[in-house]
């Protein structure tokens, strides 16, 4: 960890411990440590695509996990220097590793081009954009990868902490988030109405987001992906200390787990991917009793979508196969008949291309929203 983000880290720990104190201390001063709340802010450093737009402050807010528990997550809130709109948009990231030096508000490394362009295209429309980094990046603790319902906090309690910091933001807010973002889009689309207080939220685009992990876990061993389902697996863990996945990995696998701290999304991949299913997995296989567990955490639709919703998914997705978005997903979303599902195919992209391929498309459908 370098030396910037390590004293970012230490002011980090210093505001949620005195937050902490106030919490629990009661009184008027532990209303002041509510979702939303911010502890530090810092002027941030902006990909040069971004720079010219927008500017940008790096923050660390307090958000929830899934059980209530207080916890600090950081991200980004970027302000359009022009035609400002008063009303925010939520980017949520793809998956960029487990380590805290993979949050993308602290190293532009894994502020992936596609992010780049998606967020430029907001900006260029003249909303506020918040891009957190989820909890567990950038932060102590263990990241919780592919727990929806903590990415889904954290990306509703970083409008909380905009708004905090910029009083002309209004309630309107909208949702756009890629594969891990996607996913964490479908699922704050969901909690909105009981989570995000006087919020009012206008739609979700979720472009090739995870979804029904007890079709797509068992298919991932003995294929480039694996490194996903090694993070799926400690990302359980982080949710659920009872599981444990060295009880599943392989020796093998287990060897290279220093990777998972050590590097990024990438290095990753290519650690995992010439393992065989034998070599990833004890017999080769998840069992049925990790596939439902990761099912209850992972897969978005479990209930309604409270807000029109964008699903949009490239045909040569390598990472998130086609079928399951145009198939499964889309049939869950539109069943519960309570909000338009408008859904895009994309020909011949791949995983990131269906959002180059998109941003444009996504800004112009978020704008009818709001209006």
């Amino acid at each position: 960890m370098n030396s910037a983000l390590l004293k970012w880290v230490a002011a980090v720990n210093v505001a949620l411990v005195c937050a902490a104190i106030l919490l629990f201390a009661g009184g008027p001063a532990a209303a002041t440590v509510a979702p939303g709340t911010v502890l530090v802010t810092t002027t941030a450093t902006l990909p040069p695509e971004l720079a010219p737009l927008a500017t940008g402050k790096r923050i660390a807010y307090v958000t929830t996990a899934p059980n209530g528990a207080i916890l600090t997550a950081t991200g980004l809130v970027l302000t359009p220097k022009t035609n400002k709109k008063n009303k925010t948009v939520v980017w949520g990231h793809g998956t960029t590793g487990l380590a805290d030096k993979c949050a993308p508000s602290a190293s532009q490394n894994v502020f992936w081009p596609e992010a780049r362009q998606a967020v430029a295209a907001l900006l260029n429309k003249g909303w506020t954009v918040t891009a957190p980094d989820y909890p567990g990046l950038g932060v102590p603790g263990n990241h919780p990868y592919l727990i929806g319902l903590s990415e889904a906090r954290s990306m509703i309690d970083s409008v909380k902490a905009a708004r905090s910091l910029d009083s002309k933001l209004t309630t309107q807010y909208a949702l756009d988030g890629h594969s891990q973002g996607g996913q964490g889009a479908l699922f704050a689309g969901q909690i909105a109405p009981s989570y995000d207080g006087s919020l009012v939220l206008k739609g979700v685009a979720s472009i090739a987001p995870v979804s029904n992990a007890q079709i797509f876990a068992p298919l991932v061993p003995g294929t480039p992906g694996q490194g996903y389902l090694v993070m799926a697996l400690y990302g359980l863990n982080a949710a659920d200390p009872t599981f444990d996945p060295n009880s599943v990995l392989a020796a093998p696998a287990k060897q290279k787990a220093p990777v998972l701290q050590n590097g990024c999304l990438y290095e990753i991949l290519d650690a995992y991917a010439p393992l065989t299913p034998e070599q990833l997995l004890v017999g080769g296989a998840l069992p049925e009793s990790v596939v439902t567990k990761l099912a209850n955490y992972v897969d978005p639709a479990r209930s309604a979508p409270t807000a029109p919703v964008l699903l949009i998914q490239g045909t040569d997705d390598e990472a998130v196969p086609y079928g399951l978005t145009a198939g499964p997903l889309l049939d869950e979303l539109t069943a519960y008949g309570t909000q338009p599902v408008d859904f895009v195919s994309v020909d011949g992209a791949n995983h990131d291309g269906a959002v180059f391929a998109t941003t444009g498309q996504v800004a112009t459908w978020i704008a009818a929203r709001f209006a």
